[in-house]
Formats: structure tokens, C-alpha cells, sequence
């Protein structure tokens, strides 16, 4: 990609910034220029449909609708385990009848919340941006609310309370790490083997000098304490991170597997 500038979509949450600064800002020797966009993962999904990055960061609830122009890359996203999304309510109670605000209709929370709440449908879902959420639950807006990323740290904080770690439930039902982001290259334009040896060249520079994208971090994390972001780079950036193997691709298997079972996303090749 000699003269080329890389379009890249990620979101400004401190384990997207933290493992693409070096990429970002010029440090990966033999990488392209980078046009960086900042945009959550709800925009990606519908965004990548129309090719609209080079690379993007979407939700693996999506790969169904974008594997025909993209290529997943084993690399630079975010699944693990004790990660995962939380339904949240001011008091403990059953969701059937409820309104339930999420952060996307295509988001891997809401793929697992449809999965988990099969036997207790929620009456209404609302697609809300996603620090609306916690909010709405503790004033009354909505019933219940489900949540990524840093709510996991700060929601008792709202003075609310977990109905189920949609994380915890998926680990205990398959053995399997959790996939939340997926990192894409769009097929014809990036090199998949390129593009995965540029994002591990960051993450590393990454994890030898955490000091060096602090400031970037700090400056994107929509105004998060540096011990929560601290607790989110140590819980989102793991070894999936560099390499997703096996136990990364059985996971994303799994979930698109039973997503297509159960009528909820089309059918999709699987990736082992």
C-alpha cells in the first residue's frame, strides 16, 4: 500500500487507543499514513456494510452481514473472559414486559442478551447511545439497561444492580471466551497478512511502553478516570488481543452458529 492512506474506524475506548496509537500516529515501520476515524461500534457495523474503511472495528454480532467484503482479522480486537455485557436494573426483576435500552440492534451485548432472554422477552427495546443507558435505568426511563466496557466498574455507582453478566453466562453454557469486537480488512484493498503484522507491531509497542499512548488514551476516553481506564486496558487487551487461535475463532464459531440457529442472523462459513 506504497503512497496509500489507510481509512481505520475504531472507537475512542482506551483498549481501541491503546492498541492502535502506535499504528495511529506513524510509529509501525512499513504501515501506511492513517486517516483515523473515532466512532462506536454501532455506527462501524452499519458503516462497514458499504465498505466505508480500510479497516473498522465492528461487533462479531455483525460479521453475518459483512464477511462478503471483509476479512476477519486474527488480531486488535476485543473477547475474552470475565468481560463480558451486563444487564442492569435499579432492583433485581424479571424482564418479561419490560423496556430495555441497548447499544445497538447488531452488537454482540444484544446478540447474547436475545440468546440469554429467550424465556423472558422484554416488551420494548430501545437503541439508545450508549452513556444514555446507566442514566435512563436509575431515573425510570427504562427498566433495565445493557451494558459494555467500563459500565462493568462504575454502574453500582448509579445505584443500580446486575441481573445477569451475560459474560459469566456465556463462559459457564460453552467453556469459551467471550467475543465482543471483531478488527476487518476490507477484501481487494488490505492485505489481511499485512494489516495483522501492522496492528501486532502496535499492540507490542503498546505493551513495552504503556507510558507512550497515556496522553492519546486519556484525551479520547470521554472523561474516564485514569484507574478506570487503567481497569479496562488490563481487561480488554490479553492475549485474544495478539491472537485470537483456536479458543478465539471456536468462540466466534459458537456464537454466530447459534445466532443463525435460532433464526436471530444468517448462516455464516465457519471459521474452523
Amino acid at each position: 500500500m506504497t503512497g496509500v492512506t489507510l481509512s481505520l474506524a475504531v472507537s475512542p475506548c482506551p483498549n481501541d487507543t491503546f492498541v492502535f496509537h502506535a499504528l495511529i500516529h506513524g510509529l509501525v515501520p512499513g504501515a501506511p499514513p492513517v486517516d483515523l476515524t473515532f466512532a462506536d461500534v454501532d455506527v462501524t457495523n452499519t458503516a462497514a456494510e458499504s465498505g466505508a474503511f480500510d479497516l473498522v472495528k465492528v461487533s462479531y454480532a455483525a460479521l453475518p452481514w459483512l464477511l462478503g467484503d471483509y476479512d476477519l482479522l486474527p488480531c486488535g480486537g476485543a473477547l475474552g473472559r470475565g468481560c463480558g455485557p451486563l444487564v442492569l436494573a435499579r432492583e433485581q426483576r424479571d424482564l418479561t414486559g419490560a423496556t430495555v435500552a441497548v447499544p445497538g440492534d447488531r452488537t454482540t451485548a444484544y446478540l447474547l442478551f436475545r440468546l440469554w432472554a429467550s424465556d423472558q422477552p422484554p416488551a420494548r427495546i430501545e437503541v439508545v447511545p450508549f452513556h444514555q443507558i446507566m442514566p435512563g435505568v436509575a431515573d425510570g426511563t427504562f427498566d433495565a439497561g445493557l451494558v459494555i466496557h467500563e459500565a462493568r466498574f462504575t454502574y453500582q455507582r448509579h445505584g443500580l444492580h446486575a441481573l445477569a453478566d451475560l459474560g459469566e453466562w456465556w463462559e459457564h453454557d460453552t467453556g469459551l471466551p467471550i467475543p465482543l469486537g471483531a478488527i476487518l480488512a476490507r477484501k481487494g484493498v488490505v492485505d489481511p497478512a499485512q494489516a495483522t503484522e501492522w496492528i501486532r507491531e502496535s499492540l507490542r509497542q503498546g505493551w513495552l511502553d504503556p507510558a507512550a499512548s497515556q496522553d492519546f488514551i486519556l484525551a479520547n476516553a470521554q472523561e474516564m478516570e485514569p484507574t478506570v481506564v487503567k481497569q479496562h486496558i488490563e481487561l480488554y487487551v490479553n492475549e485474544f488481543t495478539l491472537d485470537l487461535g483456536r479458543d478465539g475463532l471456536a468462540a466466534a464459531d459458537a456464537l454466530l452458529g447459534r445466532a443463525a440457529a435460532a433464526g436471530l442472523t444468517p448462516a455464516v462459513k465457519p471459521f474452523l
